[in-house]
């Protein structure tokens, strides 16, 4: 459709300066799904070169004592935060590294993986939002839920997120443990006792007014699309039931209860996603990053499963 390029252009070249950017780590989510999906579709080396910048202004946000990429800046309340959701930016350096640039990128990732494998996650393999490294110490200095209900609870979407980042890691390392973890974590939310029937969770596992709790669209997206990739990655039955409760999530998605009428809703496809509930940010509303993975999965089945 020449009229969506269009517009896709359009955001490219205003979206393009921020690959120099270095104020925060989300430059794989801003970058790689926009300038990576560009250049998957096109080839034209302009947008290789902007995720190359993008690699590298993203590499200046590791730390070496504690090996990993600091998420957010320093704070009265943070000292140096590692949230979950980085595991999400590891993509866009892996692939620079595969793809010809520097191998240090690739390093770097699976330091960062390798770090939050053993300090994020719980016995029961539901994750901490937010680590906070003492960098001169080099170690822990505590472990928090910023964006989730309380400390020790499993906020949705941060389950989410490293699900699809170590599926991800696997892809490129294949690393049995990344893997593991991911089929882990997959057990965690299938089998939690408060995931809703219809599998869009509430936006946190442990929300004190379930039933009521609002859902999360933004976390079942990206569990679709992370269950379909982890589906490539195994066989028989356990592959049957990753594929069929991701098509489970998209029909849900689909229907009228959480896919808005054309139209509709600011031209977003989905609705009911929950950002940051207790800052009062983004809360029941449509986001970016759900509508993306929901496409994505989309995607997905049909080149792998139809």
């Amino acid at each position: 459709d020449l009229a969506i390029r269009t517009e896709a252009l359009k955001r490219l070249n205003l979206l393009e300066p921020t690959k120099n950017y270095t104020g925060n780590h989300d430059l794989g989510f801003m970058m790689y799904c926009s300038f990576g999906t560009a250049y998957a579709i096109t080839k034209d080396p302009a947008y290789k070169d902007v995720i190359f910048t993008a690699a590298g202004s993203l590499a200046t946000r590791y730390r070496p004592s504690i090996k990993a990429i600091q998420s957010w800046n320093t704070s009265q309340k943070f000292k140096c935060p590692v949230i979950i959701d980085n595991m999400m930016n590891l993509e866009l350096l892996e692939w620079v590294s595969q793809n010809g640039g520097d191998k240090k990128y690739a390093e770097i990732a699976v330091n960062h993986a390798n770090t939050t494998l053993k300090n994020q996650f719980r016995p029961d393999f539901s994750s901490w939002h937010v680590i906070d490294y003492d960098l001169e110490k080099g170690d822990v200095y505590k472990k928090l839920t910023h964006q989730g209900f309380a400390d020790e609870s499993a906020w949705a979407r941060g389950q989410a997120w490293g699900l699809y980042g170590y599926i991800v890691m696997y892809r490129f390392t294949k690393d049995p443990a990344y893997l593991s973890l991911a089929k882990n974590i997959t057990k965690f939310i299938l089998n939690h006792p408060n995931l809703p029937a219809d599998k869009v969770p509430f936006w946190d596992f442990n929300a004190p007014d379930i039933p009521n709790a609002l859902r999360d669209v933004s976390a079942a997206s990206v569990t679709a699309s992370a269950l379909l990739e982890l589906a490539q990655y195994t066989k028989g039955k356990e592959r049957k039931e990753y594929v069929t409760v991701a098509e489970d999530i998209l029909k849900v998605l689909s229907s009228p209860t959480y896919r808005a009428k054309a139209g509709t809703n600011g031209g977003f496809i989905l609705e009911h996603s929950v950002g940051h509930l207790p800052a009062k940010s983004e809360v029941d509303v449509p986001l970016t990053y759900a509508d993306y993975y929901f496409i994505e999965a989309l995607q997905r089945y049909k080149k792998w499963y139809l």
